[in-house]
């Protein structure tokens, strides 16, 4: 695992193995959808208490390492 993400875990034990943050049952993929829905911090972090930023910031950076960087150019609308 990445240095950079020491609070991304991976355990075939827990969550089928899906990326999760320090080992608990919260996956990167539920974060990062928490954080869409609750664009407010405060109301996320009264619904998830136990996230620090630390670990909203490593799951958003571990989800963008999975998008590549190419280029898409869109047509007009």
């Amino acid at each position: 695992m990445n240095p950079a993400f020491d609070r991304i875990t991976i355990d075939p034990a827990v969550m089928n193995g899906q990326p999760c943050i320090r080992g608990m049952r919260l996956t990167v993929k539920r974060v990062v959808r928490a954080m869409a829905a609750y664009p407010d911090r405060a109301e996320l972090k009264q619904e998830y208490p136990e996230l620090e930023d630390e670990d909203l910031r490593q799951a958003l950076e571990f989800a963008a390492s999975y998008l590549d960087d190419e280029e898409i150019l869109l047509g007009a609308a």
